[in-house]
């Protein structure tokens, strides 16, 4: 790397010293090329290849999003945008054509069938499997040697093909999969402690997959009456533009009506995918970046691929800004990875420690052995009276028996925009804080309706040089200081059942279905493991901790649009809700941090 790269890190991505010139200056295309599954079915397939005798080891990019976007060609007149522009766009991520094209490789770009201009009928299972075995006896393909390459829908696609084990996949790179359990993705890592947000219904607006609108038609019968019952459901009517999805029974918005009817995991799907674990034996890089808190799927399902499979791995996690688009973040990474595992190149790739992960506040790339890392130091600190957050647990048989609990009433979206909420903050730290890796916060609290969607937000607020006292212009922590928020956790209420063969202290497991789920006891003080997703921060001196507390959140546009793609907004309870929030020795409410020596 070069000496200003050590002095100005980007959080898009690690600083590599890995390079290579371009060996070719054209590139042709064959677009559209017709290839044939195993029964029959054609999937449309864009080929692009150095102008120049062959063979080249190839890098397939299969997923759902529109090929018409990736390529070559689209770069001229649309470059790339960071994800502060308002054209971003999350489509645009099959790789760098012309970088990895130019550099000796071919790079294939395709869509399952079912979308844009692949064929339909039939099942899309072995469409990937059939695609990398078509391309590894084409003569421009080099010894049958197949990698795949691509973010997101494209990243989900390789953990699908791996776990077929084609025999020509010789390697992956499915930086932002979705989740891990489930095919392609699935409950579970989609919709974290059960609450269900609009991601989908926002990023299917540009889907490309084949869908024809007449009037409803039946639905198998479990189908139709979980559709019945979700039309009913108040807290999905107060969202007409929602609620319209389940009106036209799945013909708009299809991938998203299937949640609505059954917001559920499965115990099913979870063993299935416990089994296919062991399945993914190819040399894998993975990742996903402390952006990815916002829609879970991609931070979550990374994570959890790397610390289950047993191939050759790695895991990068870069920093709270979303990668360009078109995608060029990461290419030189997956041109050492490739030239390693394709063209039998030394590029040390493997020698390195298999962790990198971006330290906010810090600013910087630091690495380690595993995820989370071994070193962390598991360290509570207490939710206390007076919106305090303190590291001195509480005294049984002492006053701190009769601490009243904070409380908080959230109006639904029909009746305000205001946000409520409860913010425990530590004193200014007396030095710097790491953190990294996962945060739970264990929490114990009664509500007076049935349910409720705990929000909880992780900041850093701060420098803040002053001290809390009884004179004046002293007695309140002051409203404009700097806040970060660096990640967040959710929990549906009703949804709080643990399995406790699968929960570690630092990550709960709920159970999510539809026979776990149960109502609260209005009134009955309960307690709610909510895991806050994965980050990296350092709290500098002069910073205080903060935990925030909230049931609601809003959209930032209308018809149910946001502001920005990937930050989707929660389906939110109908009613209002009092929330009483305990902390005393026999509630001790407290947040888990993974706080690293420094």
């Amino acid at each position: 790397m070069t000496a200003p790269e050590k002095m100005f890190p980007s959080g898009n991505q690690p600083p590599s010293d890995y390079d290579r010139p371009a060996d070719f200056k054209a590139l042709v295309c064959d677009k559209d090329v017709q290839v044939a599954m195993r029964d029959g079915v054609n999937l449309a397939v864009d080929i692009y290849r150095p102008d120049a005798p062959g063979p080249f080891p190839v890098l397939l990019a299969f997923g759902v999003h529109s090929k018409e976007f990736q390529g070559d060609e689209y770069p001229k007149t649309f470059p790339p945008q960071p994800s502060w522009s308002s054209l971003w766009m999350g489509h645009m991520e099959a790789g760098d054509t012309e970088y990895f094209v130019t550099r000796g490789y071919i790079h294939v770009v395709a869509q399952p069938r079912g979308w844009l201009k692949s064929g339909d009928g039939g099942s899309r299972e072995w469409d990937s499997f059939d695609l990398i075995e078509w391309i590894a006896k084409q003569p421009w393909c080099a010894d049958g040697n197949v990698g795949m390459i691509g973010i997101g829908a494209f990243a989900s696609e390789q953990y699908h093909a791996a776990r077929q084990q084609p025999p020509h996949l010789k390697a992956i790179f499915p930086y932002d999969p979705r989740g891990a359990y489930g095919v392609l993705g699935g409950f579970r890592e989609e919709y974290p402690g059960g609450l269900i947000h609009s991601f989908r219904y926002v990023g299917d607006h540009v889907s490309t997959m084949h869908t024809a609108r007449g009037a409803p038609g039946p639905l198998s019968p479990e189908r139709e009456e979980n559709w019945r019952l979700a039309l009913q459901n108040p807290d999905y009517k107060m969202y007409p533009f929602i609620h319209n999805v389940l009106v036209q029974k799945g013909q708009t918005f299809p991938r998203f009506f299937d949640t609505l009817i059954d917001p559920y995991d499965s115990e099913d799907v979870v063993k299935k995918a416990e089994d296919d674990f062991e399945k993914i034996n190819v040399p894998t890089h993975t990742g996903a970046a402390w952006y990815g808190y916002t829609y879970k799927t991609h931070l979550c399902g990374a994570q959890t691929y790397f610390q289950k499979i047993k191939a050759p791995k790695r895991l990068t996690l870069n920093g709270p800004a979303h990668l360009d688009r078109p995608l060029r973040a990461l290419r030189g990474d997956m041109l050492r990875w490739y030239d390693h595992w394709l063209r039998d190149v030394d590029t040390g790739v493997m020698e390195e420690p298999p962790v990198r992960y971006f330290v906010s506040g810090a600013n910087e790339w630091r690495s380690g052995q595993d995820w989370p890392l071994p070193e962390t130091q598991w360290t509570k600190l207490y939710l206390n009276s007076w919106e305090r957050l303190t590291a001195e647990p509480f005294k049984s048989s002492s006053v701190d028996d009769y601490i009243p609990p904070d409380l908080f009433v959230q109006m639904p979206p029909t009746q305000t925009n205001r946000i409520e909420k409860l913010r425990f903050l530590s004193d200014p730290l007396p030095h710097d804080v790491l953190i990294a890796g996962p945060s739970v916060l264990n929490l114990f609290a009664s509500i007076d309706q049935d349910d409720t969607n705990w929000i909880i937000s992780l900041r850093d607020v701060g420098p803040d040089p002053h001290v809390r006292t009884a004179r004046e212009g002293e007695r309140e922590i002051r409203a404009d200081l700097p806040s970060r928020e660096l990640t967040r956790g959710w929990l549906k209420a009703s949804h709080r059942a643990l399995d406790p063969s699968r929960s570690k202290p630092w990550k709960p497991w709920h159970r999510l279905t539809r026979e776990a789920q149960r109502p609260v006891v209005p009134g009955e003080i309960s307690e709610y493991n909510i895991e806050l997703l994965s980050t990296a921060n350092l709290f500098r001196r002069g910073h205080r901790i903060c935990i925030e507390i909230a049931c609601l959140d809003l959209g930032s546009g209308v018809l149910g649009a946001t502001n920005v793609e990937y930050i989707p907004y929660h389906l939110c309870r109908s009613t209002p809700v009092l929330h009483r929030i305990y902390h005393d020795p026999k509630h001790p409410s407290h947040v888990l941090l993974p706080v690293i020596p420094t």
